[in-house]
């Protein structure tokens, strides 16, 4: 008998050791030292994942580059809305390229509908894949802050899935907020977006879908200064646990141990992820939230809205996308980089006149006037300087949609940028006259192909 019960006692022990070991990875783990000896700065990796990882992350092929220049592709196509600045050249192979990484196995008829001229909107794939250029190229040329010079490309995200594999959408209402326990916030219910933690598993709605405060940590003693519940800071572990387990790093990835709240001890990578959340939230509310109406009811999540993105969507466990490999060195226009100069109305006016005024056309989210537009301008300038009475107006025009004053602001700077340009060409800045900024027209889809220009005319 005794025997017996030695016996389920062993067994029982290794039941629970077995259970135990189960939560632990298997060795070897190797560690990686980040910051000063003593304080604990190491990255924790485990040889197996980072293997199983690189497949996942390498370099997909793409078609070979081919040479700028030729006539824009929205003189050519009917409904170039977003990308029309490329040449045809430029343009198919982006078309080609796109289809590759989002839509390998159904081809172009992915966004455009058998049987119907591609110029048609007919397929909601082919409005929210326009939308997401924009995105795009938003994310290349205003959020350098936190993508760099490396970029993103329809790749990053979608790496040839028509939806990427790391979306989010807003949590159904919980069933059991009006029961004796009240409101669980989420938590006990282990979830993979907070890495099966019991924190409250919906940090996303909350700070990657509205700007709320993230930091927590008060300076002051309760409750004089710190006005931040216990709750609002399981929320932000929350965030903080999706964030390691989406790039594959642990905490002192950003912080330092001897201080997680100083700014001036961590490592640089915390400023990056500041602007990468803000990033976020800017897509998701500029971009993904506003697209609800176009998205099918199938496509919806519980409680009607959209996919949306958080940091797996891009990293998926990488502590940088692809391993920090860019598409955007073979798809420099992603970068929305480009700017053209073309004769102000060149479809009416004669060759005699055609010097005598030009529009800019200015690339997504950006004041930046191209280096070759100096030289595009140069007829304008020659009759500048033959007349030395006459003077040029410059105006420039924002999108009829999106945040007024952004846009407005917007517009100024790029009139600023050609007024900059007209004086290194050696005109007296008294002879430029500065337009107010002016609104473009809008068409169906809220948004003029023309609206990021700014035209010049001599007078």
């Amino acid at each position: 008998m005794m025997h017996t019960v030695h016996s389920r006692s062993a067994c029982l022990a290794l039941l629970g050791s077995v259970l135990l070991l189960a939560g632990c990875e298997r060795p070897p783990v190797d560690t990686v030292q980040r910051g000063y000896r003593g304080t604990g700065m190491e990255q924790v990796y485990n040889p197996r994942i980072v293997a199983a990882q690189i497949p996942a992350n390498a370099m997909p092929a793409d078609t070979p580059m081919v040479p700028a220049g030729g006539p824009p592709a929205s003189t050519v196509f009917k409904n170039v809305k977003v990308v029309g600045d490329l040449g045809v050249g430029e343009f198919t192979r982006l078309m080609v390229s796109m289809t590759a990484w989002v839509a390998p196995d159904q081809g172009c008829s992915y966004c455009h509908k058998a049987g119907e001229d591609f110029s048609a909107d007919t397929l909601y794939t082919k409005v929210v894949a326009r939308r997401m250029l924009e995105m795009t190229r938003h994310i290349n040329t205003d959020w350098k802050t936190h993508v760099a010079d490396t970029g993103v490309t329809c790749y990053t995200c979608h790496r040839g899935q028509n939806v990427p594999a790391n979306v989010w959408f807003a949590p159904p209402a919980d069933t059991h907020a009006a029961g004796m326990v009240g409101n669980r916030a989420g938590q006990n219910a282990p979830a993979p977006s907070v890495a099966y933690a019991s924190l409250p598993n919906d940090p996303f709605g909350a700070y990657l879908d509205q700007p709320n405060e993230i930091r927590v940590v008060g300076t002051t003693a309760l409750p004089t200064g710190n006005r931040q519940s216990t709750k609002q800071t399981e929320f932000t572990y929350g965030l903080m646990m999706h964030m390691s387990q989406s790039l594959g790093v642990n905490c002192t990835y950003c912080h330092n141990t001897r201080s997680f709240a100083s700014w001036d001890a961590s490592t640089p990578q915390r400023a990056t992820a500041w602007y990468g959340i803000r990033m976020v939230r800017d897509l998701n509310l500029q971009y993904l939230d506003p697209l609800a109406g176009v998205f099918p009811a199938n496509r919806l999540g519980p409680t009607g809205d959209v996919p949306k993105a958080n940091c797996a969507t891009c990293h998926q466990g990488a502590f940088k996308p692809m391993y920090g490999a860019s598409l955007l060195k073979t798809h420099p226009e992603l970068a929305g980089v480009r700017a053209a100069v073309v004769p102000g109305d060149a479809a009416s006016a004669p060759a005699a006149v055609s010097s005598n005024s030009a529009v800019l056309l200015f690339a997504v989210g950006s004041p930046a006037l191209a280096a070759d537009a100096a030289k595009g301008l140069e007829p304008l300038v020659a009759a500048l300087k033959a007349d030395p009475a006459a003077k040029v107006t410059v105006s420039g025009y924002h999108s009829a949609s999106g945040d007024l004053a952004q846009n407005q602001e917007l517009a100024k700077q790029r009139a600023f940028a050609v007024r900059d340009a007209l004086k290194a060409a050696g005109i007296a800045e008294d002879r430029v006259v500065l337009q107010k900024p002016q609104s473009a027209e809008a068409n169906l889809a809220g948004e003029d192909p023309k609206a990021r220009r700014v035209e010049l005319a001599v007078k």
